[in-house]
């Protein structure tokens, strides 16, 4: 203190400064004769003197007034401490009292720490009570948020949610075959999602909460209880888009997990995985962003934090899983469904740039697009594995009954199957176009035709086209390689007429037809068709040869010899039954290729045996023929039927 305290009379119990003003006027003015200074001075004293006086009866006054609010807004606050119910579950009369103390309490916080100017005025005491009351009741907002937030939560029925329909958003659709498989089924194309769905938003916390709960947050924000709000509102959310991500399957799975899983079961959670992808970044996302946009959307950028940082985690679960698909073995049967998953991200990827458009959402951005990269990736190794598996296919046994080969239908359905992505694998396949020797030529490109009209050369064919066909070529020289199992020659005619007729069908009755054109599809007629010309010589050349007029003359003369006849047509016979018993056993599974090959059979066959029979007719009694043509016309009909039968052992009479 100054010197002038140390005179001032302790019992004066005036605040020091004006009680040291009071006592020096009082001396002066006790004084008989005074300066003109003196006199100056006593009467700038009382002026000044009775403006602080009046100045402190004021503050005094609002001092006063400010305490007397308090200790209304303190007793409103604390009623609620002793309570365990909720105050919003009271009615809206109660949360709207209790909402106007804590405002109360902020402002009266705020005043006092503009008027208080050191640890002993009385201001500093209120300010302190104040401070506690707002803890108080920011705590309790903070409950009471939590609580509206879980009590007026909307259900969300993933089951109700699509884009155009719940039926067209499966992947069921696709059917997965695999190498060796020996019922191999027709593969179905994919769905046809509409990738332009409109957003879907729907209501996850009740509408009627809403005002309440922006209230609140309003209020702790502006009482700089922002983090506490912020908290408050990410962890409940969290928790919600935790249980909306099991509701929709999603189990929790760690990279280990997703290796060590049964392709059969991976299959199923990756069809899963992209039906959620679309209602989790589509509609739950943004309708979670919609909520946090309502709640906190007059705070800035606090908004979009909070959306952040409630829906990362999820987000990121969901990443991992395709992040762990693609560096997961790179099998052939992987590919149809790691390029549904790439498809499915990259057409999210503009929502999700969008829900994460902060500096904060920068983690999950990053990873979405390297995920995306990494399936990518997968897909080129996928389809490098699908050239190799093709190519290093290996038998050591004949294919039975020389039907299609499971290698053929895999490899054509699957090509089938990956027409729906063409957009994609061109695109994938374009900066990793191999160069492969058993590619076609670009002038056998589907264009061909109309480009030599033009006089337009230069266009080349795309990538996809490419390597389908050198993927085509692959196979039909593994085939080759196949065919050569077969001791039997006619068989292997007949093995490679089967499997080529099936991939020229394959590509014509396709959109596989627009990718490999139909210069293609003619040289592989034209390749089955010499294969079913060469089967007709190697199995019927002999026993037609059994039908001529060669070798059945008496020797020296030029008169038939009934006894070598009886011989040429017993052995005719018996060559016939060979290979009914054998060809019944062969298979063709396509009826109008399986009906062309007997009529062509037949057409030879029972004509040669018509003339051979009316040539000799006078030679050869009832009783040596055993079959008549139209009996022969009729077990013809019995080939390639896959089952092997014998022709009744009896003698016409």
């Amino acid at each position: 203190m100054g010197d002038w305290e140390s005179v001032i009379p302790p019992d004066l119990g005036e605040k020091p400064l004006i009680s040291a003003a009071k006592y020096i006027v009082k001396a002066l003015g006790s004084k008989k004769k005074l300066t003109y200074d003196e006199r100056k001075a006593l009467a700038e004293l009382r002026t000044q003197l009775a403006t602080m006086t009046a100045l402190n009866e004021t503050k005094d006054d609002e001092s006063n007034e400010m305490a007397d609010q308090l200790n209304a807004v303190e007793e409103k606050i604390m009623s609620w401490e002793e309570d365990q119910s909720m105050i919003w579950d009271s009615g809206p009369e109660e949360a709207s009292v209790y909402l106007n103390a804590a405002a109360e309490a902020q402002k009266l916080a705020q005043r006092l720490g503009s008027v208080c100017q050191n640890n002993d005025d009385e201001e500093y005491k209120l300010l302190q009570r104040a401070h506690n009351v707002l803890q108080k009741a920011m705590e309790r907002l903070e409950e009471e948020f939590r609580h509206i937030l879980v009590e007026n939560r909307q259900p969300f029925e993933p089951e109700h949610v699509s884009f155009r329909s719940v039926e067209e958003d499966l992947l069921d659709k696709v059917s997965i075959i695999s190498f060796g498989d020996e019922s191999v089924e027709e593969s179905l194309h994919r769905d046809s999602v509409s990738r332009a769905a409109e957003e879907y938003i729907t209501d996850l916390v009740h509408p009627d909460a809403i005002p309440e709960l922006k209230c609140i947050a309003n209020l702790m924000f502006n009482s700089n209880y922002d983090q506490e709000c912020c908290q408050a509102y990410t962890s409940v959310r969290k928790d919600v888009l935790d249980e909306c991500l099991f509701n929709l399957e999603m189990e929790k799975l760690s990279i280990e997990d997703v290796l060590r899983m049964e392709w059969v079961s991976l299959n199923s959670k990756i069809k899963r995985w992209v039906r959620t992808m679309k209602i989790f970044v589509r509609v739950y996302l943004a309708s979670e962003k919609w909520l946090s946009d309502q709640i906190f959307g007059e705070l800035g950028s606090v908004a979009l934090a909070c959306f952040i940082e409630a829906s990362k985690a999820s987000m990121l679960q969901l990443l991992n899983f395709g992040g762990a698909v693609s560096i997961g073995p790179h099998q052939p049967e992987k590919l149809s469904c790691i390029l549904c998953m790439y498809e499915a991200l990259s057409d999210l990827l503009p929502d999700i740039d969008g829900l994460y458009s902060d500096d904060d959402g920068s983690s999950v951005r990053i990873e979405c697009h390297e995920v995306l990269g990494r399936l990518g990736d997968a897909v080129r190794a996928a389809f490098l594995e699908l050239k190799n598996g093709t190519a290093s296919n290996t038998s050591t046994t004949p294919f039975p009954g020389g039907g299609i080969h499971h290698l053929t239908r895999y490899v054509m359905n699957y090509l089938k199957i990956l027409t729906d992505y063409s957009e994609t694998l061109n695109f994938l396949l374009e900066d990793h176009d191999e160069e492969d020797p058993s590619s076609l030529s670009p002038d056998e490109s589907p264009m061909a035709e109309e480009e030599s009209k033009t006089g337009n050369s230069s266009r080349r064919i795309s990538p996809m086209a490419r390597h389908f066909r050198s993927l085509a070529s692959i196979l039909q020289s593994n085939l080759d390689d196949k065919s050569k199992l077969y001791k039997d020659a006619s068989l292997q005619h007949f093995f490679l007429m089967n499997n080529i007729h099936y991939m020229a069908e394959k590509v014509k009755g396709s959109e596989l037809r627009h990718i490999f054109g139909d210069k293609w599809i003619r040289k592989h007629n034209w390749k089955f068709q010499q294969h079913a010309m060469n089967y007709e010589r190697a199995s019927w050349s002999s026993i037609l040869s059994l039908l001529k007029d060669d070798g059945i003359q008496n020797p020296g003369s030029s008169s038939t010899s009934r006894a070598l006849l009886k011989e040429r047509i017993r052995s005719f016979y018996l060559a016939f039954e060979e290979i009914y018993k054998t060809q019944t056993g062969w298979f063709i599974s396509d009826s109008q290729l399986r009906e062309d090959l007997r009529i062509s059979t037949s057409l030879k066959v029972i004509q040669a045996y018509r003339t051979f029979v009316g040539r000799y007719a006078y030679y050869i009694s009832d009783k040596h023929m055993k079959y008549s043509a139209d009996d022969l016309e009729s077990y013809i009909l019995d080939l390639f039927e896959g089952s092997s039968k014998s022709l009744p052992n009896f003698s016409r009479r």
